[in-house]
């Protein structure tokens, strides 16, 4: 199993008011499957993956990620998870805009220090993997990057944030085979959207609502 969660509750303090967000919240994923969490804005879904993603901490609960007890890691440890174990492909792309796509893809395996050479090879690999082809940076060619970015580190799982919410349609659609393309390969892909046709992709749809 690749992630679980059992019995999570996340709530913010307002002043002097707690305000909650999650409710009992238990889900599970198997390494290699494709879930797209749905919901509408408001509904918890990316407090949801903030959690997945070990950016934030749940409240109350427990939160396994391949077999690590995150509410038990520390920042640092938190922040290794987060380089080795999860890529992330965010709605806004968050490329670096004066650096190649090359340089881009290579910036994680920077933070991991992995040596030039090797840094260099990996990052045109992961290109590869997506299909780019570097004419002029269109939408649907940045978010290609960021995916490249986000699968260099050949991380356990692809966390995906409304990630063609920024595209048009037929860059969208491309986005989506990329992404069972990645899957048929193995890798895990767990997907946020509010968007029916674009969870229709994954192989399970998991609804959130009022945070349940």
């Amino acid at each position: 199993m690749i992630l679980e969660l059992k019995g999570i509750y996340k709530e913010y303090q307002q002043g002097k008011m707690k305000v909650p967000v999650l409710k009992d919240v238990n889900f599970s994923m198997e390494e290699g499957e494709y879930v797209a969490i749905m919901g509408p804005s408001g509904s918890g879904k990316t407090t949801l993956m903030n959690i997945i993603g070990c950016l934030d901490k749940q409240t109350e609960g427990t939160f396994f990620l391949d077999g690590v007890d995150i509410k038990a890691c520390s920042e640092n440890e938190m922040s290794d998870i987060r380089l080795n174990k999860i890529g992330f492909v965010f709605q806004s792309f968050h490329l670096l805009p004066k650096q190649s796509a090359l340089a881009n893809v290579e910036m994680p395996l920077n933070y991991a220090r992995v040596p030039k050479k090797e840094r260099r090879e990996r990052a045109l690999k992961a290109l590869d993997r997506v299909d780019f082809k570097p004419n002029q940076l269109s939408g649907g060619q940045m978010q290609r990057v960021a995916i490249a970015r986000a699968i260099v580190n050949n991380p356990k799982l692809l966390l995906a944030d409304e990630p063609t919410g920024a595209l048009d349609s037929k860059s969208g659609a491309q986005v989506m085979e990329l992404f069972q393309r990645l899957n048929d390969e193995g890798v895990s892909v767990l997907m946020i959207t509010h968007d029916a046709d674009i969870a229709a992709h994954a192989k399970r749809v998991v609804t959130i609502r009022d945070g349940e």
